[in-house]
């Protein structure tokens, strides 16, 4: 029975594909945007993944119009590499030892409804259904009104081991670089370094006459790990003029903390602390999302906190947070080992009781999200794709003020992680994970 039914959607899909397929590029365009044709069906529609993608990427420039974003998507590479900008771009920058490229498929979902504006946001994965589900999370978001978001906190820390020479006077360096009226003293040394950077807050762990000291500094558009470091290493050394016979052991001694999983990250946050939550009615969470408000929320107290609590979790009170996270990292040139504490993440789920009798109830969903960090100039975010994706996202570069730019991309990150969260905990609760992965991910390969 299955085969026959295999068969029968094989068939359905060549005789779409070949009816479309005699269709010309302006007709495809045109039903595009009277929503005629899928966006995200166009493959089996044309029967021509080379042309979907290229139909598809002129759909989403004309929807732009004329100016930043639609040149964004027409600067995405989607052929032929150019090499020798591609190279010289890498070179003395992002790579050593220079032997070639992995090519990674770049995905967008949207358009996604956050704090009131239309988003694309471009991922780069290869794992089947994953563009396709988060995708499906935003469309329910955006369908029930679009997603809220708000930065908390933006801080990058670095903190040097430094060694004592006694208990007493590791206690002492405590209470004067904790207490607030040092900072200023403190920001002369460090800002020395940088134009943007400014140190913020510092707290100390002591162990026996060792001393770990974690700065907090504002970086502005940059993720910051090199700015901090410099501005760090500027204080370390009125550090050591000001208390003799202290050593510097490491400029990095782990409670920072970075690409590690900590408490610290996850209690006093990292990079850009945000939040974000949707309120969804209980027709579009049906329509869409195949499933109720009140299973959704059983399950995510089950998985997401039960479930967590007991596998003994630091930050991974969530369905799948690094799944989005990472893949927004890859495409838009952040450092992708930094998943490890940015996709620590707190995602709620609860049913809304409906407001009058007989009417509908809704689905209350939250992420919140300590530890993202990411920067919109420096490091990868120079390469020529990378900037595109950054560009379609409109956060490319430095923005007129310092920091707004890594700010908003921090809001897009979370607010496309609450969707892929939304999507998957759905189907969780239905039973429609496999049958999803096996429908787009699982091509049969002739």
């Amino acid at each position: 029975h299955s085969a026959r039914a295999a068969l029968r959607v094989a068939q359905r899909r060549g005789a779409a594909a070949l009816c479309s397929g005699a269709l010309s590029d302006a007709a495809v365009l045109d039903k595009l945007a009277s929503g005629q044709m899928a966006f995200h069906k166009l493959e089996a529609e044309l029967g021509d993944p080379v042309r979907a993608m290229r139909l598809r990427r002129e759909h989403l420039a004309s929807t732009f119009g004329a100016g930043a974003h639609a040149d964004a998507i027409r600067a995405l590479p989607s052929d032929a590499l150019d090499a020798a900008g591609f190279y010289g771009q890498v070179d003395g920058a992002c790579c050593e030892n220079v032997i070639g490229y992995v090519p990674l498929p770049v995905g967008t979902i949207g358009p996604y409804k956050i704090d009131g504006k239309a988003v694309y946001v471009p991922m780069a994965t290869t794992e089947g259904a994953l563009v396709a589900s988060t995708h499906r999370g935003a469309r329910a978001i955006s369908a029930s009104g679009g997603a809220t978001t708000e930065l908390l906190a933006d801080g990058m820390t670095r903190a040097p081991a430094l060694a004592m020479p006694s208990l007493k006077a590791a206690a002492e360096l405590k209470r004067w670089l904790e207490d607030p009226a040092s900072l200023d003293e403190l920001n002369l040394a460090f800002k020395a370094t940088s134009r943007f950077g400014r140190l913020l807050a510092v707290k100390v762990g002591i162990a026996g006459k060792y001393a770990h000291v974690r700065f907090k500094c504002f970086t502005g558009d940059a993720m910051g790990m090199n700015m901090v470091s410099k501005g760090v290493n500027k204080v370390v050394e009125s550090i050591l003029e000001k208390y003799p016979g202290t050593q510097l052991l490491g400029l990095s001694g782990n409670m920072c903390t970075d690409k590690k999983p900590s408490a610290i990250n996850w209690i006093d946050g990292r990079g850009k602390s945000v939040a974000a939550e949707a309120i969804l009615p209980a027709s579009v969470v049906a329509s869409v999302l195949k499933t109720t408000p009140a299973a959704v929320a059983r399950l995510s107290v089950h998985k997401n906190l039960i479930g967590s609590a007991l596998a003994g979790s630091i930050g991974g009170q969530n369905a799948h947070a690094s799944n989005i996270l990472t893949a927004i990292y890859l495409a838009a040139g952040q450092d992708p080992a930094q998943n490890v504490e940015s996709s620590t993440c707190l995602t709620l789920c609860e049913e809304v009781p409906a407001a009058t009798p007989g009417g509908e109830s809704s689905l209350y969903v939250s992420c919140m999200m300590p530890s993202i960090e990411v920067g919109t100039v420096g490091g990868g975010t120079a390469l020529a794709a990378q900037a595109a994706c950054l560009g379609i996202m409109g956060v490319k570069g430095a923005g007129e003020t310092p920091g707004a730019n890594s700010q908003q991309l921090a809001k897009i990150v979370c607010a496309s992680v609450m969707a892929g969260e939304l999507s998957l905990l759905a189907a969780l609760s239905v039973n429609h994970l496999v049958s999803a992965h096996m429908a787009l991910g699982r091509r049969d390969r002739k």
